[in-house]
């Protein structure tokens, strides 16, 4: 997975239309391995983008889960201390 890609379902607050639109980027980029595309690709890109956009926002409106809402704060620190972990840093 797109490591880029962050999980967004269950937070509270939920996540925001930017934060979903980000992810659609990302993911749209990694499928087509472009990050910018030419303009002959240009259209098709951003139709790519915005129409994932929708999907994922309908379904992380439909998710539902008994689990108590994540912290954001709190998966941000554990995310700095796993790479922290990982690439050696302080």
């Amino acid at each position: 997975m797109c490591r880029n890609i962050k999980t967004l379902f269950n937070f509270d607050p939920p996540a925001t239309d930017e934060e979903i639109q980000a992810a659609a980027l990302q993911f749209v980029r990694k499928l087509s391995g472009f990050n910018r595309p030419s303009k002959a690709n240009e259209a098709a890109f951003n139709q790519g983008v915005q129409e994932i956009t929708i999907v994922a926002r309908q379904l992380l409106d439909s998710l539902v889960t008994q689990a108590e809402p994540r912290n954001r704060e709190v998966e941000i620190a554990r995310a700095r201390a796993r790479a922290a972990k990982r690439f050696g840093e302080s």
